[in-house]
């Protein structure tokens, strides 16, 4: 029986009798997520407790990891989370404009009366999610909506590797939204790809999408900034 990892304190499986394949899925799913932390230590005797596998599995599926830039492997350790530095997560941004470039382009050659309306509606509920101030709620659709994208270009290796970055970057995606104004900004830049990609228009819609993301890069070096900032103390 299938169910989310417990919270601290239990050891409550995800999934029962389980091949190496979703083994490594449950641990990639744990890390990009957040349930394990940058620098955690992933024990190969805890996380086959914790995912009921066998201990193979666990260390078939650090090894992917590894090769992904998700786990670092320790010799006779296991392995830890890796830990994206400043620099990276920018770099990471910017290739990432290459790749969603190519499968913007692509989405326009392909896209369906279908896949348009389900973006409509994904710009829908990210426009009342806007106007209930919500951000956090945002960027979950955000993703949904850069997703569907991907899968519309069906394009497997672009998509496969953008996976990897966001899962690797997963620890800065909630900077950016905390930029004053640039919530509603981010609406405006998908609202202008979807029009790019209902015209049917591969060069506009990835001349959208590379706008978009090009602001994305912009906002992380502000939100890295700030944070490196000096706190400004007021007179008492």
């Amino acid at each position: 029986m299938s169910g989310e990892v417990a919270g601290a304190g239990a050891r409550r499986p995800v999934a029962e009798g389980r091949d190496g394949s979703d083994v490594y899925r449950a641990l990639r799913d744990a890390i990009a997520s957040g349930r394990f932390q940058p620098n955690e230590r992933l024990v190969e005797a805890d996380l086959a407790e914790r995912f009921l596998a066998g201990r193979s599995s666990i260390r078939a599926a650090l090894v992917r990891l590894d090769q992904e830039g998700l786990v670092t492997l320790e010799p006779h350790r296991g392995g830890r989370v890796r830990l994206i530095s400043e620099r990276e997560a920018i770099e990471i941004e910017e290739v990432r404009i290459v790749l969603e470039r190519l499968l913007a382009r692509q989405a326009a050659l392909k896209v369906t009366d279908q896949d348009l309306e389900a973006l409509r509606e994904t710009i829908g509920e990210m426009r009342r999610r806007l106007a209930q101030a919500d951000p956090l709620g945002y960027s979950e659709l955000n993703a949904k909506y850069h997703q569907r994208i991907w899968a519309i270009a069906d394009h497997q290796t672009a998509a496969r590797l953008l996976g990897t970055l966001k899962s690797q970057s997963i620890r800065f995606q909630y900077r950016t939204i905390l930029r004053p104004g640039r919530t509603a900004r981010s609406l405006e830049e998908h609202e202008a790809i979807l029009e790019a990609l209902t015209a049917r228009d591969p060069a506009r819609s990835e001349a959208a999408m590379e706008e978009h993301l090009s602001e994305v890069v912009e906002t992380l070096r502000w939100a890295i900034d700030a944070q490196q900032r000096p706190p400004r103390w007021l007179p008492g």
